[in-house]
């Protein structure tokens, strides 16, 4: 997901329902960008935070607790889904207000309705399944 974002040091990448903080982490590990994660489950956050501390990116990333339907996305350069189907179709409007244009949004699995991806990639996950990876431009 990230690589399909074109993740950079200079991104402000945004999870939205982060859980374990592996994608936020990731960013900033694997690409030096500064992270935020946002998930309701303030178990989450914990963990969140607990492994961007092992991993030696603290001072790269944020976790909140926060609703995703409710974050500000204003400054977020990269967004991303890895959401169930029903609930990236309610973050559609959001993303569409909030996010600044020109910020890339990418999806695992599923993507809103009436959004024409500005790239579609293939991937194999860890159970062998194919998978779809979406890309937008805002």
């Amino acid at each position: 997901m990230l690589r399909l974002a074109e993740v950079t040091n200079k991104d402000l990448v945004y999870d939205l329902g982060c859980g374990d903080g592996r994608i936020v982490i990731a960013a900033a590990k694997d690409f030096g960008a500064r992270g935020v994660g946002v998930d309701v489950e303030p178990y989450w956050i914990e963990e969140s935070r607990r492994n961007a501390k092992k991993a030696g990116v603290e001072h790269l990333t944020t976790f909140n607790v926060e609703d995703a339907m409710t974050v500000d996305l204003s400054n977020a350069s990269v967004v991303m889904l890895y959401l169930v189907e029903w609930s990236v179709g309610k973050l559609k409007s959001i993303i569409e207000s909030k996010a600044k244009p020109g910020a890339r949004v990418v999806s695992y699995c599923f993507g809103p309705e009436n959004w024409t991806p500005a790239k579609v990639e293939s991937c194999v996950d860890v159970n062998g399944q194919t998978r779809n990876l979406y890309l937008w431009i805002t």
